[in-house]
This record gives C-alpha cells, sequence and structure tokens, in this order.
C-alpha cells in the first residue's frame, strides 16, 4: 500500500509530528500556567521519531510539520531535522515555532533541510504579547523572523490566534506588518483544547468572518485555490506578495477535506484533532525496534478509526481535556 485512504475516502498526506510537549513560553489558549511535562522515558528518542517519518513518507505522505510543545526546546532538534530532511518522498518539510529559538537555531534548520516555517505571533505590543504568552519576549520573537529570513527560509508564515476582547482590535496591525514584511499570516480561530485557567473560551470566541471583515475595511481581499496540504483558506491581496489565511475549525469546518494525522510526543497516532481516536506507536517502536513493516501496519489500520469530523462548539465546553500541547501544534 503507497497510500493511507481512511473510510471516507480522504487520502492522508499529511502528518504533524510532536518532537516534546514542553516549551518556553505559556500561552494562555495553549496551557496553564503551571504544567506537569512528561517523563524522558514516556517520549519519543530522536531515532523513533526518525523512523516514525520515514514509515509515513513510506506510506504517501509528502508533507511533515514538526511541533511541540515549542521544537526548538528539544535537545538535538538540529540532527532530527537533518534526519528527516534526507527521506525519499518528502516535498514539503516544515515547523512551527514560537520563534524564541530561531536565532540560535535558524541556519541550521535551513542547512539540514527544513523548508518552511510556522512562527506564532498573536501581538505586537510587547505588554500585552507578555500577558498572552506569560513568559514570552516580543523582542526575541521580531529578531528569529529576522533570523529565518537571513537563513534564506522562504514564504515564512505568522499565526494568530483571535481572542475577542484579547487581542482582535490588532488584526489591521497583524496584516500591516506581515505586509512589511513580506511574510504570509494565517488567523485561526481559537480550538477547545483543554480546560485553561485564564479564561472562558465562549467569552474570548472570535470567528474568522468577523476577522476577515475587519481586514476588508482596509484590503481588498481576493480568494485564491491555493494550498500548502493544511486546513487555511487562502486569500490574496491586489498590492501585496503577502497572502492572508483563516484557519477556522468552527465556522468553515474543513473535515470534508482533512487529509492529515498527528503523532504526540507520546507515540500516539491521534485521526483527528478535536476526537480522542487513537492508537499507540510507541508500543510497536518498543516491541519491534526497527521493524518499519510493523510499524507502518499499524498506521495502515489506523485509518479505520479516522472520524468523519469533529464537534467543536463556541459556547466554552472543553470537547477534549488534552491541551494543544500534548496534542502538537
Amino acid at each position: 500500500m503507497t497510500q493511507l485512504i481512511d473510510d471516507f475516502e480522504r487520502v492522508v498526506r499529511y502528518v504533524r509530528i510532536s518532537v516534546t510537549d514542553r516549551c518556553d513560553f505559556r500561552c494562555v489558549y495553549c496551557m496553564s500556567e503551571e504544567m506537569t511535562f512528561l517523563p524522558r522515558a514516556q517520549v519519543l528518542t530522536l531515532e523513533e521519531l526518525t523512523t516514525v517519518a520515514k514509515a509515513f513518507t513510506e506510506l504517501g505522505v509528502e508533507k511533515i510539520r514538526l511541533t511541540g510543545g515549542e521544537p526548538l526546546v528539544r535537545r538535538g532538534i538540529e540532527e532530527l531535522v537533518t534526519n528527516i530532511g534526507r527521506l525519499d518522498g518528502l516535498r514539503d518539510f516544515a515547523m512551527t515555532t514560537n520563534g524564541a529559538g530561531l536565532v540560535k537555531h535558524a541556519k541550521a534548520l535551513r542547512q539540514g533541510g527544513l523548508q518552511r516555517l510556522n512562527i506564532s505571533l498573536d501581538s505586537l505590543d510587547e505588554s500585552r504579547f507578555k500577558h498572552l504568552t506569560r513568559t514570552g519576549d516580543l523582542g526575541k520573537v521580531i529578531d528569529g523572523l529576522h533570523a529565518a529570513q537571513d537563513a534564506g527560509f522562504e514564504r515564512i508564515k505568522l499565526n494568530a490566534v483571535i481572542l475577542k476582547g484579547r487581542n482582535d482590535d490588532e488584526v489591521l496591525e497583524l496584516v500591516d506588518f506581515a505586509r512589511r514584511e513580506g511574510v504570509d499570516i494565517s488567523f485561526i480561530e481559537e480550538m477547545p483544547l483543554g480546560d485553561v485557567s485564564d479564561h472562558s473560551r465562549g467569552e474570548t470566541y472570535c470567528s474568522s468572518d468577523d476577522v476577515q471583515a475587519a481586514i476588508e475595511t482596509q484590503y481588498e481581499l481576493l480568494p485564491t485555490t491555493e494550498t500548502t496540504l493544511g486546513p487555511s483558506r487562502y486569500f490574496r491581496m491586489p498590492d501585496s506578495p503577502s497572502r492572508i489565511g483563516f484557519i477556522s475549525p468552527h465556522s468553515h469546518n474543513f473535515c470534508a477535506t482533512c487529509n492529515r494525522v498527528r503523532v504526540t510526543v507520546e507515540g500516539r497516532l491521534l485521526l483527528c484533532l478535536g476526537n480522542e481516536h487513537s492508537v499507540d506507536l510507541r508500543e510497536v517502536l518498543r516491541r519491534h525496534p526497527g521493524n518499519i513493516d510493523a510499524l507502518k501496519s499499524r498506521i495502515v489500520e489506523a485509518m479505520s478509526l479516522k472520524p468523519e469530523r469533529h464537534h467543536f462548539t463556541t459556547d466554552g465546553d472543553v470537547q477534549v481535556v488534552r491541551f494543544m500541547n500534548m496534542t502538537g501544534g
């Protein structure tokens, strides 16, 4: 079998692999202020992560994105990137990062074969950024963006989670920043994963339609059919190369075309972001070390568990108890 096909005839071409549950930020929509992280023995090794990536590419997956937590806090991340970057059949190799570690790592990541970066940036106000991330330094993120540009990364994309009453008044400022920097930006509806202590998700929900309307008060948005195999719907502006994307798990459900699965840092293959359907890949990796065919068989069998859709709501209920840092990106 060279393709992964679920029971709804969707072909899985994209896997997001979490390399750590740890992060140097504590973003209010992703984690609680006080977190307990996994013991080292429960985390996949660099070799196991590489084997997982190789298995997926041999099953027809074309895109791999490394996520966290924050992938740049994982010891050996540059080695892992180099190992995965060598895999045959990989057409798109990307990473989602908070950007704070890019000054140190950007050049080596690019040389190792990483092609694209998504950098999380929810505010351009230093004090607000500090509040939203609890520990983040906006200056380090901006410096990291510039380091990535200097290292030769193309089509860098900013990711902004928009929360009503928190940062929705910065939408146009974030668009202007993306235009000045020559990068893309995607605006993301908050996903109800984990029981966060900072706010009620119902009160902070801001739809992509509201964000788009705010942007269109100043810029014409032209819909495109462009895709990076992810869930973003992209728009262009007539006077800028920067693309505007919207990731809308609530208001514009993208389940019908879902081509993605996730692997957590514990080695659980999650078949859907908004459901608990999963299988244990770590057990196979450690019971049959070096046997990639056994791993591929487990992955193929798991496709029948991929549900038709998630059922997120906007009323503040938590449908999934795991936090985003445990899920992977």
